[in-house]
Parts: structure tokens; C-alpha cells; sequence
């Protein structure tokens, strides 16, 4: 187990280029996938979700690869990458699965007012997004620069 004195909160750039692994790696499953059942006139089509297989691999898919990593290796791929974890901000523990989704879907809120929830976590202390203030998470690594140090409450 790793201690709290060796831990930092990931920052805002760490977490951009964890982000841009994980769509890189999902754009090369869904992308492919889409343009086979679709052809190339899925790209011309203006409509937000073009039909039950495009939602399925636009928008469900995502969402489950993304609870899977998160459940079972407390990561996606491109956090992974960067050795961050996605932890429970009290505890320092897994969070619960209903802390997930309510961070999955949190993207949404961070995502709608111009990515503004996102680089928030440039200027938090604890380096969180809106997301992760609404599940209750923080994204911690290995110690590796300056930023401020983990700090948890002691489990009751």
C-alpha cells in the first residue's frame, strides 16, 4: 500500500494528456465500428445519434469501458499511463460504484459550460474537477513535482 506522504494530486495537464490516451484508444475501437455499419455518410449526418448502433458504440459503450477500468484497476488506460488512481477524497479508499457513475456522469455538468469543469482542476487545491467534487474522488500519483500533499481522513 502506498502512503499518503508519497502521493499528489494529479494535475490539470497530467489529466489532459491521460484524457487524450483514453480518446485515442476509444476513437480507434468506435470510429472504425461506426464507419463499417454506417459507411461514410455517418460522418455527413447532422443528427446527434444516427440510429440504436450508433448509440450503443457512441455513447453506451464509453460509458461501460470507462466504469470497468475505473472498478476494476481504479483507472482508465491513459491514467494508467500517467500512474494516477481515481480514489474516494476522504478516505483514499475505491470508491463505491455509485461514486463512479455519479462521476461518469458528472463529465456532463463539467463538460457543458465550456470544458469549464474540467480545468478547473488547474486551479483546485485538490487538483478536482466538478466532477470530482460531485462523486466525492480525487485523482492521485506517485509523488512526483510539488504539488500540494494527500491528505484523508482516518477511516471510522
Amino acid at each position: 500500500m502506498v502512503l499518503e506522504s508519497e502521493l499528489e494530486y494529479a494535475g490539470f495537464w497530467r489529466r489532459f494528456g491521460a484524457s487524450l490516451i483514453d480518446t485515442v484508444l476509444l476513437c480507434m475501437v468506435t470510429l472504425p465500428l461506426l464507419s463499417i455499419v454506417y459507411g461514410s455518410d455517418y460522418w455527413l449526418d447532422p443528427r446527434l445519434v444516427k440510429g440504436p448502433f450508433d448509440f450503443l458504440v457512441s455513447w453506451i459503450l464509453p460509458a461501460v469501458v470507462v466504469l470497468v477500468f475505473w472498478t476494476t484497476k481504479g483507472a482508465t488506460p491513459g491514467k494508467m499511463a500517467i500512474a494516477a488512481q481515481v480514489v474516494d477524497a476522504r478516505t483514499g479508499a475505491r470508491p463505491s460504484i455509485g461514486q463512479l457513475i455519479g462521476r461518469y456522469f458528472g463529465y456532463i455538468l463539467s463538460a457543458l459550460p465550456f470544458c469549464l469543469g474540467f480545468v478547473w482542476v488547474g486551479w483546485d487545491s485538490k487538483k478536482q474537477g466538478w466532477h470530482d467534487k460531485l462523486s466525492g474522488t480525487v485523482v492521485v500519483r506517485r509523488k512526483a513535482g510539488t504539488t500540494e500533499p494527500v491528505r484523508f481522513d482516518s477511516p471510522n
